[in-house]
């Protein structure tokens, strides 16, 4: 049966305006129409009456790990153990208004069985674009630190040393059923004994990954927070740069001129830093997570003044960063200065072409899929209304009412 929500409010996302009075038509789980009260008849449709509401497209979480769960540090599971994690916290995420997913990474392709799940109707949760196992350096972010008599293999990670390696990791990542592939370009905060600005993969490294995936047509990203990595990143054909704490202006002015997507994680430092030692994060780690976020929001206004394409995504599942209430990072961005309705589009059209999918998600038009969030409040007024997100349509399906 026809469906026809009546929008009180509505953010297509196609632009940063809110139409008032409009109907979504839809029709096989996408949406066929979107017209005024004054014009729409709704004869023989299913009515949603959403005319008290805030309406919007279904949001998509651009970077977060469906099989951890916040605790205070990675704690090593099984691959079933990853999975049931993950089945909880995807319906979390759906429920909170996350219809699409970008997954940046999980020990051992939980992320792809998770998807697979998801698409044959098995378990709830939202769309998902998966990564497999990321790619990293010997000893760099993501690789193990069990002591010497212990071999790890590529526990967690696909461990190289050199261009041959790197691009054989990249085919094993599709071999086994990722859409894209995640490299570690740098250290990272909750690796211990590395230096979150220090390059690890090479530019050889990276240029042999990403050429992989650049030939098929696929996504590549890159953990990345000191500015080297970044241009090293950026010049060996990376699409995303993750994080980027630690950029400096020459790396902001390559991501607006090459087109580059960043996606900030704000709440990911910002969750280590405000529960510190005291929740038995490792003191290290939160020294670490302080001299990241440091400049960040600035860094952030210097991007948006340059036109850098600014995407939203949190890094859920990292310390205290739970699922579902990853939300946070609305108030962040806005924080960092950033306008509502930009914000609102990162988290929708920006987004959608930083996956490639604007031909399917993203924003409120004929011939998407009919994915639908509502929220009580008007974001415009007050940003934290998108914490408490009160309707979730996916694929033309009512999740949450």
């Amino acid at each position: 049966m026809k469906k026809a929500i009546l929008c009180g409010k509505l953010f297509t996302a196609a632009n940063d305006k809110v139409q008032k009075n409009m109907v979504i038509f839809i029709e096989d789980g996408k949406i066929t129409d979107v017209k005024t009260v004054k014009k729409a008849d709704t004869t023989d449709c299913e009515v949603i009456d959403l005319s008290d509401k805030f309406v919007m497209p279904g949001l998509i979480d651009g970077h977060m790990h469906s099989i951890y769960s916040g605790e205070p540090a990675v704690v090593s599971k099984t691959a079933a153990e990853n999975t049931i994690n993950g089945m909880l916290n995807l319906e979390k995420d759906l429920m909170a208004g996350f219809t699409t997913i970008r997954d940046e990474g999980s020990f051992d392709f939980e992320d792809v069985a998770l998807k697979k799940a998801i698409d044959a109707g098995m378990i709830k949760g939202p769309r998902m674009i998966t990564s497999g196992k990321p790619i990293t350096a010997t000893g760099g972010h993501a690789d193990s630190r069990y002591p010497l008599a212990i071999d790890a293999g590529d526990y967690g990670a696909f461990v190289i040393s050199g261009a041959d390696q790197a691009r054989d990791a990249a085919r094993k990542v599709f071999k086994y059923g990722a859409d894209q592939i995640k490299l570690m370009g740098t250290g990272g905060v909750m690796s211990m004994g590395d230096e979150p600005g220090a390059p690890e993969l090479t530019f050889d490294e990276l240029k042999a990954a990403a050429d992989i995936a650049n030939d098929r047509g696929r996504n590549s990203s890159i953990h990345c927070h000191g500015a080297k990595g970044m241009k090293n990143a950026m010049k060996a054909g990376v699409r995303t740069i993750e994080h980027g704490m630690l950029m400096d202006d020459e790396a902001i002015d390559m991501m607006a001129e090459t087109g580059t997507y960043l996606i900030p994680t704000i709440v990911a430092a910002k969750a280590i830093v405000d529960n510190g030692v005291a929740a038995g994060i490792h003191p290290e780690n939160v020294a670490k997570a302080a001299f990241c976020v440091a400049n960040h929001y600035t860094n952030l206004m210097k991007c948006y003044k340059k036109g850098v394409k600014i995407c939203w995504g949190t890094d859920a599942g990292t310390p205290f960063n739970f699922h579902g209430t990853q939300t946070v990072e609305f108030k962040y961005m806005a924080d960092a200065g950033l306008p509502v309705g930009y914000i609102l589009q990162a988290v929708t059209r920006v987004n959608a072409e930083m996956l490639m999918m604007e031909d399917k998600i993203g924003t409120v038009e004929a011939g998407k899929f009919a994915d639908i969030v509502a929220v009580d409040g008007d974001p415009f007024k007050d940003i934290e209304t998108m914490r408490h997100v009160s309707f979730v349509m996916k694929g033309g399906e009512v999740f949450k009412q």
